[in-house]
Formats: structure tokens, C-alpha cells, sequence
């Protein structure tokens, strides 16, 4: 069945030239053996050459001796673009020009009245980050210090007797007198 369905479609690509007396010997032969064969493509044949019958029945029209002249006169009289005529634009090409170009201002203008609190901030950030960048460049290296590992807990972490506040200074025990 599938076999059958593709020598369909090749048989109905090759049939108008097959009617019309085109096709060589061997693409007719075949043709005519499919369509001996296949009722389907016999009267698609058939629905082709009765087409072709009714469009020989037509009248053809053969234009006037003049016809020629007319066309060549019509078209001198049509009006010549000017040479500066591609400098104008269309109308909606510079209305759209003229929108966007609003839009553009517009836009333009806007962050600017906005920005002026974010700017200062930001550079305030900017500063912050400069100042303590040596605090962040040793943090960095430190981080990154694979000898700490090697560390043992118990002698990197100090004992919290012997951790004193930087702000508060060192109290003494008092001696007592015997």
C-alpha cells in the first residue's frame, strides 16, 4: 500500500507533462502502466484533460497593433520622481523619527533628576570600600592561608581568661596586707 501511494506522487508529478505530450517514451510508458493500474490517478487524468479541454474552448485575446504604443505613451505621461525625492522622508517614517526622538530626550532627562541621591551614595560606598581595603586584602590572604589548617584547635582558639577587651584596661588583683 505504501509502495503504491508514493508511485502515486511520482506519477502525479510527471502527468501534466504526460497530457500535455511532453514527457519521453519511458516517463509515458510508465505513466500509462500506473494509470491502467490505479482508478484514482485515471481519474485525476481525466479531470486534467477535461480542464484542459475547456481552457482551449476560451477566446484568446490578441492585443491591438497599437497596443504597444499605448503603454509606452502612458507611461511617459506618468510623473518623474525629482532627484531630491529619496531626501524627503514618508510621512509615518518622520512621525515615528520624531516620536522617538522625543522619547529619547525624554528618557534622557529622567535618571538624571533621580540619580543624584543614588550617585552620592554609591560613591560614599566606593569610599568605604577603598578605605578599608587593607583590612580586606590581609583578610583575603589569611583566609586563603592553608598553614592554619594545620593548626591544632586547641592551641589556636586562646583561653577566655587570658582574652582581655581592647577597650577596657587590665584590672590587678589587689593585694592584701598580713
Amino acid at each position: 500500500m505504501n509502495n503504491n501511494l508514493k508511485k502515486c506522487e511520482d506519477v502525479s508529478k510527471q502527468l501534466i507533462a504526460y497530457l500535455d505530450r511532453r514527457a519521453n517514451s519511458a516517463d509515458r510508458a510508465e505513466v500509462e502502466d500506473h494509470l491502467a493500474s490505479c482508478s484514482s490517478c485515471r481519474t485525476r487524468a481525466e479531470e486534467f484533460r477535461m480542464m484542459f479541454g475547456a481552457l482551449d474552448q476560451i477566446e484568446t485575446i490578441e492585443p491591438s497593433a497599437s497596443f504597444d504604443a499605448q503603454v509606452r505613451e502612458r507611461i511617459a505621461k506618468e510623473a518623474r520622481p525629482r532627484w531630491f525625492s529619496w531626501l524627503v522622508p514618508q510621512p509615518r517614517l518622520a512621525f515615528a523619527m520624531a516620536l522617538l526622538l522625543v522619547l529619547s530626550v525624554w528618557m534622557a532627562k529622567l535618571p538624571r533628576e533621580n540619580s543624584t541621591a543614588t550617585t552620592v551614595q554609591s560613591e560614599q560606598q566606593d569610599f568605604e570600600a577603598i578605605k578599608d581595603l587593607d583590612v580586606l586584602e590581609n583578610y583575603d590572604v589569611l583566609s586563603k592561608f592553608d598553614a592554619l589548617d594545620e593548626v591544632p584547635e586547641d592551641q589556636a582558639a586562646p583561653s577566655p581568661t587570658t582574652v582581655q577587651p581592647v577597650d577596657q584596661p587590665a584590672t590587678q588583683p589587689k593585694a592584701t596586707e598580713e
